[in-house]
């Protein structure tokens, strides 16, 4: 089932990469050219890892992954800052409360599951705050449905536009006036044409469609860099201070930004995130067809609410005392048949198909006729 030098690999993040990007990036951990990584560009007979953050060849890389950043991903420039910053999205659910809180305005979160349920656990360190919907009822099996002015007088409202673990995605980025919109799309950026500039600050951590793990992409809305904080927090927690310094304010991770570059390049080079959306709803379906054709397997989420990037589902159709151990033997196998990292976050069960924008067709189709095989002699 698997290709001829790996696996299909499934996994929710640390995701798979384009194999052009392993090559590129393996060659400048080598020597890192004065171009970037150019092929054709002079070489500067260090490595990528030994090159200083502040030297003109890191420079051009990193500003490179930038514009290529407003570029492919549509963040406009006009009116929006890019930062390259540590420690992940996980990082963003503190810096969000503690940059933009306003007093005597609570912050709205609406809870599509465990990762805006880490957002919203944070936020009420720093302050009130509000879950404006919550899907907690139906087990988070789709998004809630709210009503957008319901926000107004908020700091601001925060979405969490794709969930990795229910595996529900939103399907566009609503608008409020006069209430910044925040957006966690770590799991989905990039595998669609989306309305980014909506957000008046975003979030990514790039190890799932943009690049590895170290790394978090954040664009913020000019306005909201020159809000003061309401309460004093650490010089190095503040957007203005990451952004008057170029996201250079400490070393950054130089590694996972050179990866970030090559990944948006190749993702320019495909077509962009017009046609990476075209093959990625044609992946989900495929998927999504054979769960629901099936008596065994069935998805988690609830139709029009699926995510394209992250498909969960169950061997819900064997006999609930079998389940479990359908579910452990399914997994095993699969893994021998060179399909891994399907198995489920711990907290749901099941399994999860992530099928990110490097993910391939091939793959979906191999596990597509594995599942049909596993159910015909179950």
């Amino acid at each position: 089932m698997s290709t001829a030098s790996r696996p299909y690999n499934f996994s929710a993040g640390p995701a798979i990469l384009p194999a052009e990007v392993f090559q590129r990036a393996s060659e400048a951990v080598v020597e890192l050219r004065q171009n970037g990584h150019e092929r054709d560009a002079a070489g500067t007979g260090l490595s990528l890892l030994e090159i200083s953050h502040r030297s003109k060849e890191f420079g051009a890389v990193h500003e490179a992954a930038v514009a290529l950043a407003h570029e492919v991903l549509r963040i406009p420039a006009d009116t929006h800052k890019i930062l390259l910053l540590p420690g992940g999205a996980t990082q963003q659910f503190a810096m969000v409360p503690q940059n933009l809180r306003r007093d005597g305005r609570p912050m709205v979160y609406v809870d599509t599951g465990a990762w805006a349920g880490k957002a919203i656990a944070e936020a009420r360190i720093q302050g009130p705050t509000e879950v404006l919907a919550s899907s907690k009822d139906v087990s988070y099996t789709k998004v809630p449905e709210f009503d957008p002015s319901a926000a107004e007088g908020a700091s601001y409202l925060h979405l969490t536009t794709n969930e990795t673990i229910g595996g529900i995605e939103y399907s566009s980025i609503p608008e409020v006036d006069g209430v910044p919109v925040v957006i966690d799309a770590s799991s989905h950026i990039g595998s669609r044409p989306m309305d980014l500039h909506r957000a008046g600050l975003g979030y990514a951590g790039t190890q799932k469609n943009l690049g590895c793990s170290g790394l978090c992409l954040v664009w913020i809305r000019h306005d909201l860099l020159e809000l003061e904080p309401v309460a004093p927090i650490a010089k190095f927690f503040r957007y203005q201070s990451h952004a008057k310094a170029d996201s250079l304010l400490n070393t950054p991770n130089t590694f996972g930004i050179l990866v970030l570059k090559l990944v948006l390049e190749w993702l320019r080079d495909q077509g962009g995130v017009d046609a990476m959306a075209k093959r990625n709803v044609a992946k989900a379906t495929r998927l999504y067809e054979a769960l629901d054709a099936s008596s065994l397997f069935a998805a988690m989420a609830q139709p029009g609410h699926r995510s394209n990037m992250n498909v969960t589902f169950t061997l819900g159709g064997a006999p609930e005392a079998d389940q479990e151990a359908q579910t452990k033997r399914f997994l095993s196998e699969a893994a021998q048949a060179g399909l891994v990292n399907l198995k489920g976050h711990r907290s749901v069960g099941g399994c999860r198909a992530s099928i990110y924008n490097a993910f391939p067709a091939e793959g979906v189709d191999a596990l597509v006729e594995f599942m049909r095989a596993f159910e015909a002699k179950a």
